[in-house]
């Protein structure tokens, strides 16, 4: 079922859609070669307890998976597409990363994505499948609005992905949230434009593209239950912001976070 959100709702969630926000870039920051996502794991822990809020993945346990999520942030590096738990390997050099992060602060929630590379050696397809994803995310909200339907977001979502030549990771797209993390709609990352669910007013959702380097859109399962990871073992990038339809357009409630603004 479909909630729509009042006003005062949307700006409860944007309250902690400024928090995950901030955590994320702190996290940038602190990305450097040397420091292990579980450090980073550990610093989100406490910005996330200081700006009173509770972290919303720690304990998340889905149906699929094996065991409640042990983290705070999902940190994925390299091939990992996303889910994948802070690992006390450091990080190096030239390293993939991407960040997933939701925050419950007054018991609504948001959520956002986005990657980086790690230190000063950029390779430069790393460089295009980040921008590309983040040209994705970004095509995606332009294409949101209250006379829209769903298959617009996911058409233009798509759009940018193929043309850029990476894969999109099969299965998987956006959602709604507000009071839990996943709420009904999905939202596909592939999708016809003028069909679907019309956007009203109060509709919040988190869009966030996949993009892989190899081409392929396949991917497997790590033992843990948890990370997925790119089937031909080639880079991946993901993005994702919290935005809400407003009778006045869109409204991006996770602005602070890296990347696209």
């Amino acid at each position: 079922m479909i909630e729509l959100k009042t006003p005062g709702e949307i700006d409860a969630i944007e309250a902690a859609g400024k928090v995950v926000g901030a955590v994320l870039t702190a996290v940038g920051e602190h990305a450097v070669p040397g420091t292990s996502p579980e450090e980073l794991d550990a610093m989100a822990a406490d910005l996330i307890s200081a700006a009173g809020g509770e972290p919303t993945f720690l304990d998340y346990h889905p149906a699929f998976a094996p065991c409640p999520y042990p983290g705070v942030i999902c940190a994925s590096v390299n091939d990992a597409v996303v889910h994948a738990i802070p690992a006390a390997e450091p990080l190096r050099d030239g390293d993939l990363l991407s960040v997933d992060l939701a925050v419950h602060i007054d018991g609504w929630c948001a959520d956002a994505a986005f990657s980086m590379v790690v230190g000063e050696t950029a390779d430069k397809i790393d460089v295009a499948l980040i921008a590309a994803t983040e040209a994705a995310l970004a095509a995606g909200i332009a294409a949101a609005g209250p006379r829209a339907r769903l298959g617009d977001i996911a058409g233009a979502i798509g759009a940018v992905g193929r043309a850029s030549g990476f894969g999109m990771l099969a299965d998987h797209g956006g959602h709604g949230l507000g009071r839990t993390m996943h709420e009904d709609p999905h939202v596909p990352n592939e999708g016809r434009p003028g069909r679907g669910l019309k956007l009203r007013p109060g509709l919040v959702l988190a869009l966030e593209p996949m993009l892989i380097a190899g081409g392929t859109d396949d991917y497997r399962h790590d033992p843990d239950g948890w990370t997925l990871r790119t089937a031909d073992g080639s880079r991946a990038a993901h993005a994702e912001h919290t935005i809400a339809i407003t009778a006045d357009g869109v409204r991006v409630l996770t602005a602070g976070r890296p990347g696209w603004r």
